[in-house]
C-alpha cells in the first residue's frame, strides 16, 4: 500500500514539474527600462531591468493568450501581442513589454490579429538589440476561436 501512494506521489509530482504556467500581460508588465548607449550603434536603447517574478519565469514553459502579429515579408519573424495590429507598440501604444518574439518548432499558418494562444520556453533578453525582450522558444499553438 505505502509502495503504491509513493509511487503515485512521484507521478503527480513529475507530472506537475512539466506543466506550463500560464502568465498574462500583466506578469510581464513588470520590467522598468533605463536608457543605455550603446557605442556600435551610436544610439540609446532602452535597456530591461526585469523584475524578481519576471526573472523567475526564465526557462520556465509558459502559455499566454495574444495577438498574432506576421511582421516580416519573409515569413521568418512572428510576434504575439498583448493588442491587434493597429494597436501594437509599434504603433506607439504600449511598450516594448506587450510584445514577445515567437520561434515556433514549425512555421505557423495563422494570419496577423488572430487571437492565439501559445505555449513555449520563456527566455529573457537584455542584451541583443536584434530580438525582443521576450522571446518564446519552441513554441507551439492554436487558434482560438
Amino acid at each position: 500500500m505505502k509502495n503504491k501512494l509513493l509511487i503515485t506521489l512521484i507521478l503527480l509530482t513529475s507530472a506537475l514539474s512539466f506543466a506550463q504556467k500560464k502568465i498574462t500581460w500583466e506578469d510581464l508588465a513588470k520590467v522598468k527600462y533605463e536608457k543605455k548607449y550603446l557605442p556600435a550603434q551610436d544610439e540609446y536603447f532602452d535597456y530591461p531591468n526585469f523584475s524578481p517574478s519576471v526573472k523567475a519565469l526564465e526557462g520556465k514553459k509558459v502559455i499566454i493568450v495574444g495577438y498574432f502579429l506576421n511582421i516580416d515579408p519573409k515569413g521568418e519573424l512572428f510576434v504575439l501581442s498583448k493588442g491587434p495590429m493597429a494597436s501594437c507598440f509599434f504603433c506607439g501604444i504600449g511598450g516594448p513589454e506587450t510584445a514577445i518574439e515567437i520561434q515556433f518548432t514549425s512555421k505557423p499558418t495563422y494570419k496577423t490579429d488572430d487571437i492565439v494562444i501559445i505555449t513555449g520556453i520563456l527566455k529573457l533578453n537584455s542584451d541583443d538589440i536584434e530580438h525582443f525582450n521576450y522571446i518564446l522558444t519552441e513554441s507551439t499553438g492554436e487558434i482560438i476561436n
